[in-house]
């Protein structure tokens, strides 16, 4: 399966209002006739090449509007400035990460397969059978939305955090850049960081194949979201403390250019000797591809995965046993 969620095969008047105009005296609904045009307009033309980037970039500013939302609206509450009283702990950003998560893909899910992370997708091209030409397109639109996700939490923001760290135009990496982006505990050493990265990527990784494969006991039609829900809950709780767990290259890559952009600097991007690199970006794609490969090698049966393609001999017998394949032989033939 290329996909977090399965894309359901739906008439177009299930998925949209539908469009009914009267022609000739009769009422035609455009949206179910088959013998009329799949676009109705120029635009639904134009939609229908760029539909599942789209999806994938709503889908991640979702993610990042909950996630990020969330860490800004703990954090600046407990300046007494800000609010008269904290808004929440650390139990909520977690649950604002795994809320953003659910929303996101349930947003994205039924067009795109709901990825809303560079390293799913690069997981998911490399290891099952999600087409590599739909990779660029989807990194990009994650990454896009990663930074707008970001962005209009910093406008929703701008004046507490203005009051937080202590006048217009301060911005610090110390004070507020970690509501955005991901940066380590000073304790955390560089080998740490990146393994605590992998581990909470592998993990998620893992989870995702496990509820989206048939034959281990998937949860039911449109609860993938949900599942998906406390597979974030649990990796925050059980792995976020030490580095902020990005899990996601979009997630920390996207809000950190957008912090670059409003005035925290290139610090951002030199912290800890580009730790946003090998830690926020590398140790999720890295720690996904490990994860796909233990969960297929072990576990998967599908056909969907490199590590099930039949050999040669397989092939043979296949075409020894199938008798719809035998059909398909030329009349003479012999399958050795």
């Amino acid at each position: 399966m290329s996909d977090i969620q399965e894309k359901p095969e739906q008439r177009r008047s299930e998925t949209s209002s539908s469009y009914t105009r009267q022609i000739d005296g009769q009422n035609v609904d455009f949206a179910d006739c088959a013998h009329c045009t799949r676009y109705p307009n120029k635009w639904s033309s134009i939609r229908e090449f760029i539909r599942e980037p789209a999806a994938e970039f709503l889908g991640t500013m979702i993610l990042v509007i909950f996630g990020c939302g969330g860490d800004c609206q703990v954090v600046l509450s407990s300046n007494t400035n800000v609010a008269s009283s904290p808004k929440g702990e650390y139990l909520s950003l977690n649950l604002g990460w795994a809320i953003g998560v659910a929303l996101g893909v349930w947003a994205s899910g039924g067009i795109s397969g709901g990825h809303i992370n560079p390293a799913v997708t690069l997981a998911l091209a490399s290891v099952r059978n999600f087409p590599w030409k739909k990779v660029p397109g989807y990194i990009l639109a994650q990454l896009l939305g990663g930074i707008c996700g970001a962005g209009m939490v910093y406008g929703n923001y701008f004046h507490a955090i203005n009051i937080y760290e202590g006048g217009p135009g301060i911005r610090t990496i110390n004070g507020t850049a970690g509501l955005f982006a991901t940066y380590a505990a000073d304790y955390m050493t560089p080998v740490s960081c990146f393994f605590s990265e992998f581990l909470g990527s592998a993990m998620l990784i893992i989870t995702i194949l496990c509820i989206t494969d048939r034959k281990n006991g998937p949860p039911p039609p449109g609860l993938i979201p949900l599942a998906l829900f406390f597979v974030i809950l649990g990796i925050g709780l059980a792995l976020g403390m030490e580095t902020g767990y990005a899990v996601n290259p979009a997630r920390d890559l996207g809000p950190r250019i957008l912090t670059a952009m409003v005035g925290y600097g290139s610090a951002v991007f030199t912290f800890r000797n580009q730790y946003w690199l090998w830690c926020s970006v590398l140790g999720p794609i890295l720690g996904m591809q490990i994860g796909a490969l233990v969960y297929d090698t072990l576990v998967f049966t599908g056909s969907e995965s490199i590590l099930n393609k039949p050999n040669a001999a397989a092939e043979r017998r296949h075409l020894h046993a199938c008798p719809q394949q035998r059909n398909k032989l030329p009349a003479g033939a012999d399958v050795v």
